[in-house]
């Protein structure tokens, strides 16, 4: 929740200028409700992809406060981030709506980035692997491999995120490959394709190690995302 839609404009057009082609890389930003059709509009001729940062399971009705798959459309939004560790904890989503949404979005062409991750006390008590394992789970129940084209999963160890503690390269390494296991216990066929990305105090200093194990793909970039110069940094590690 940053970003007034000035700001925001200021942010997006600071990296879409320093931004450079990388045929290996895809660059996707997701600001604010109120900042999307803004974003939109400047991103339209950009190699930036827009995305949201969450959408409702329904498609309309009396759901006040929600925002529908057909609403980000309209305003150029290609991705959606689903089941967010601060949605899980603030606003008590479970995998089962993970999972609803998921579908939902996949359904309207939108891709999925779906959040998984412990917190501080689940790693410490030995609870990663089972809680990972049930997340994926009931986060990707019922998808076929026609909808794990279309969707990432983002590793984010609660306890790193804000904290300036980050997972050592290694550390984080050891998740992401248990969860192309578990992607490959669902669907063999998608595990190796499906990205998954590491969220955690990802910055411009620790990125490069990060991105460079064999099954971290990508980044869910947090507060460094806010400044363009960190951003870039962390693009041109990748």
């Amino acid at each position: 929740m940053n970003g007034t839609i000035a700001e925001t404009q200021e942010l997006l057009n600071s990296l879409v200028s320093g931004h450079k082609h990388k045929d290996n890389c895809q660059v996707v930003v997701c600001p604010p409700f109120t900042s999307l059709e803004t974003a939109g509009k400047i991103l339209k001729d950009s190699e930036i992809a827009l995305g949201a940062q969450e959408l409702s399971e329904h498609k309309n009705g009396a759901y006040t406060g929600e925002v529908s798959a057909e609403m980000l459309l309209t305003v150029g939004v290609s991705f959606v981030i689903i089941g967010h560790s601060e949605r899980r904890q603030h606003h008590f989503e479970t995998d089962q709506r993970v999972n609803n949404r998921a579908k939902t979005a996949i359904e309207a062409g939108l891709s999925p980035i779906i959040c998984v991750g412990e917190t501080l006390a689940q790693r410490e008590s030995g609870e990663t692997q089972n809680l990972i394992k049930s997340q994926i789970s009931g986060a990707l129940q019922g998808f076929s491999v026609d909808d794990f084209k279309n969707l990432s999963i983002a590793y984010e160890p609660v306890w790193a995120i804000g904290t300036g503690k980050t997972a050592s390269p290694e550390m984080a390494e050891e998740v992401h490959s248990f969860i192309r296991e578990q992607i490959a216990e669902i669907n063999n066929e998608a595990s190796e394709n499906t990205p998954i990305l590491y969220g955690g105090s990802v910055k411009p200093d620790n990125a490069a190690k990060l991105l460079s194990q064999p099954n971290i793909d990508g980044a869910l970039v947090g507060g460094a995302s806010l400044v363009a110069d960190d951003f870039l940094k962390i693009i041109n590690a990748f």
